[in-house]
């Protein structure tokens, strides 16, 4: 089996310069090889941490969140919560024993469902959450499946992987162009692409930033973040959608400090924007514009209820659970260490952005 820098390699070989969405696409995603393929275990042992790592209180806060909004549906319906980007089933299994312990009746009626394409990454959810096999599904075709849904769809730490189109300003020109993925003397470069970037790319900036910017200025775009959302807004009929991620408005992305773009490279907890090495064997992330996906929602029809930090969103739900000890349980100094963990500026409180829109 091919690794994904041996199938860039080819294409570009075969077909040429390549844009970055699909040089991501083909390192994170490549059947059987790609990163998201092959690393099942972030954290201290990974690449990177993320707040399922820090332990199980992000997902049962999650939980009590969710039992919240799922309690306000009738009373005699089944009750969904569907989950993209599940990776290795943790954040489900979290989620799934807080409800079955402390929400029973609520668990009964519920049915999980996880969005999930990969054979490899099915496989690893099916294991961690065989305690719960009668509870959850799959669903390999969402959204394709056009299905109407009401409950709770939710992601965490997916957007920010999702391919993305790199667009350099050109201040001479006055115009944007793209970079893209090429070879040189064997080694993968970074090469500026000879056509014109199609309407549907370019950045909604006002012309008096674009005065101003810097030449060779760099920001990331992704159509397939705005067409799930848009595909999640659609199949939801009633309820709530909501993400977690690493992310900007798009004022913030036009920040002087961000001149060479968001993309990064993650290995072994250390951040590099040497984005072109080691496909398939380093994440690659971008941050999320929720100004754009906002405006997604809300062109389908969606009230946005929350956008904030995580540190807001958990300390909301924390002044909850603090009412309700009897059912959220006692606040261990374990549970403490990992809400500062989860909350805290300095660790993963500030560098991620909640969404969460309505119907």
């Amino acid at each position: 089996m091919k690794t994904p820098r041996e199938i860039i390699r080819a294409e570009i070989e075969s077909h040429g310069v390549m844009s970055f969405a699909r040089f991501m696409e083909l390192a994170l995603y490549s059947p059987g090889t790609g990163y998201y393929e092959t690393k099942k275990n972030p954290g201290r042992g990974g690449d990177f941490y993320t707040s399922v790592s820090v332990g199980e209180l992000f997902g049962q806060l999650l939980a009590f969140q969710f039992a919240e909004w799922l309690e306000e549906l009738p009373s005699e319906r089944q009750v969904l919560v569907m989950e993209a980007g599940a990776h290795d089933g943790t954040l489900a299994r979290d989620i799934l024993n807080w409800l079955q312990a402390h929400r029973p009746k609520l668990y009964e009626r519920l049915e999980y469902v996880i969005m999930e394409p990969s054979v490899e990454r099915w496989n690893w959810q099916n294991e961690t959450l065989a305690n719960h096999a009668r509870k959850v599904g799959w669903n390999p075709e969402w959204p394709r499946s056009k299905e109407a849904y009401s409950g709770i769809i939710f992601s965490n730490e997916l957007l920010d992987a999702f391919p993305v189109h790199r667009l350099g300003w050109d201040a001479k020109a006055g115009d944007w162009f793209e970079w893209g993925v090429g070879l040189a003397d064997g080694k993968l470069v970074r090469v500026r692409m000879e056509h014109a970037v199609p309407a549907a790319l370019r950045p909604n900036a006002p012309p008096e930033l674009l005065a101003v910017l810097p030449d060779h200025y760099t920001i990331e775009i992704s159509p397939a973040a705005g067409q799930w959302w848009r595909d999640a807004a659609n199949n939801l009929a009633h309820g709530k959608l909501l993400t977690i991620d690493y992310g900007l408005t798009g004022d913030e992305l036009f920040l002087p400090s961000r001149k060479d773009g968001t993309l990064r490279a993650y290995s072994r907890h250390h951040p590099s924007g040497e984005v072109l090495e080691n496909a398939g064997e380093q994440d690659l992330t971008a941050h999320v514009n929720f100004s754009a996906l906002q405006a997604v929602g809300e062109s389908c029809g969606l009230a946005t209820e929350i956008f904030s930090t995580q540190s807001q969103f958990l300390t909301r739900i924390l002044e909850k659970t603090t009412k309700n000890q009897d059912v959220f349980g006692e606040w261990t100094p374990a549970r403490a260490r990992q809400f500062q963990t989860l909350t805290h500026p300095e660790h993963l409180g500030r560098a991620f952005r909640v969404l969460v829109q309505s119907r």
